[in-house]
């Protein structure tokens, strides 16, 4: 009876066992299943399309011979191969990947110094912009200031002047504050017609009004009588 027993518990341990190694299944199976679904989410299919339907064309072949045949040898062959080439393909994509990175870090690095450049260059254009106003202002109120230093510095021309004893109109015309010309005589004389009656006789304490806007027709004309005269 116990030799009996022995030998059912044998069978049981060994059927057990038999199970235990079908239920395993092929060894490559387990590692080449994960590595694809790996590449699959790697975008791998997007960056070696050719490669990766060719990996999969190995492993459900694979599938193919371990579920419908049931050859777990066979089916062992073509996932330890489908591993093979997915370790092959997920170093190639590591490496796309990684090149990938580096020429969109560069993009990056190139925006930014174009950016930094543009920006640069505008700020450049409106402190030159800002230079220029200003040099303008200063130039402005440089010339603002000249003429008035040049009016403060211009002498007073006076439009009248008192007759001095033995003074002629021409000596009187010649003088540096009336016209410095003294052939212009006859601007004054018209110009006080009303006290001069002998052009070569004057009085002294007379005021004559100085004319200043002639034109200068009227100052050719009175040179030309200056000099009949």
């Amino acid at each position: 009876m116990f030799g009996t027993s022995r030998q059912a518990v044998c069978i049981l341990l060994l059927s057990a066992l038999l199970t235990a190694c079908s239920a395993t299944g092929p060894t490559w199976r387990i590692k080449s299943t994960a590595l694809v679904e790996e590449l699959g989410r790697r975008e791998a299919s997007t960056l070696f399309p050719q490669e990766y339907r060719n990996l999969l064309e190995i492993f459900e072949h694979g599938e193919a011979l371990y579920h419908v045949r049931e050859d777990d040898r066979g089916a062992d062959v073509y996932y330890q191969l489908a591993f093979q080439k997915a370790e092959l393909l997920q170093s190639e994509v590591q490496q796309v990947r990684k090149q990938l990175a580096a020429e969109k870090q560069q993009r990056i690095a190139e925006l930014a110094a174009k950016a930094e450049e543009e920006q640069l260059m505008r700020a450049a254009a409106e402190a030159e912009i800002r230079l220029r106003a200003r040099q303008l202002a200063d130039s402005v109120e440089a010339t603002r200031s000249a003429q008035k230093k040049s009016k403060e510095s211009q002498p007073v021309l006076p439009t009248s002047y008192t007759v001095r004893r033995g003074e002629t109109l021409p000596q009187i015309s010649a003088r540096t504050e009336i016209y410095n010309d003294s052939t212009l005589w006859p601007i004054i004389y018209r110009a006080n017609r009303d006290q001069i009656r002998d052009p070569k006789r004057l009085w002294p304490g007379q005021v004559f009004i100085i004319p200043r806007n002639f034109s200068r027709d009227e100052a050719d004309e009175a040179r030309r009588y200056s000099n009949k005269k």
